[in-house]
């Protein structure tokens, strides 16, 4: 489904866990980052989109996490020339997307990003709040900027358990890339 000026809605997930770090999950087969997203269908509600991606992606269902807050609008990224599939039609420029932050409310243990025939990505692990900007490819940096911004008021560290040496020292709780 594109809309009339091209881009393709979808739905963007910004999981946290306890300790007040996002999922950053790796895409397969690349040295690319992202956070998990994916289209909207016909007739789907930005809501429902994001629980089946949730699940298709990294395994989790709906009582798996607590919705914080979602983006107002829509956030729009244009694809480089070299993405965009000419011979496609109707033709897709680029991703108008809703971003919703999630807390998770099970063990990650529970995260499975390899669960399905056909998986987005091959590896995870857990990064400060403002680490992605740095990391994303160009071209999405500008929409998770804004994401995490507007966002920011919904992710309050006061919600969250202090994050000491002593629970967990592995690439994980680092923002160094593995």
């Amino acid at each position: 489904m594109i809309d009339a000026d091209g881009y393709r809605p979808n739905v963007g997930i910004i999981l946290t866990n306890q300790y007040g770090q996002l999922l950053w999950a790796r895409r397969v087969g690349q040295d690319a980052w992202q956070f998990p997203q994916g289209g909207i269908k016909e007739h789907e509600t930005p809501e429902q989109a994001l629980y089946r991606e949730l699940k298709e992606e990294i395994g989790l269902n709906a009582d798996d996490v607590h919705v914080l807050g979602c983006t107002r609008g829509w956030l729009r990224y244009r694809l480089p020339r070299k993405m965009i599939r000419r011979h496609s039609k109707p033709l897709c420029v680029g991703q108008k997307q809703k971003w919703f932050l999630l807390q998770l409310r099970c063990a990650e243990n529970s995260i499975c990003v390899d669960h399905t025939p056909s998986p987005e990505f091959d590896g995870w692990r857990w990064v400060s709040y403002w680490y992605p900007l740095g990391q994303v490819v160009s071209f999405k940096r500008e929409v998770y900027r804004r994401a995490l911004k507007e966002l920011s008021h919904r992710y309050n560290r006061n919600l969250f358990t202090p994050l000491t040496v002593n629970i967990r020292q592995d690439n994980y709780l680092s923002d160094k890339p593995i």
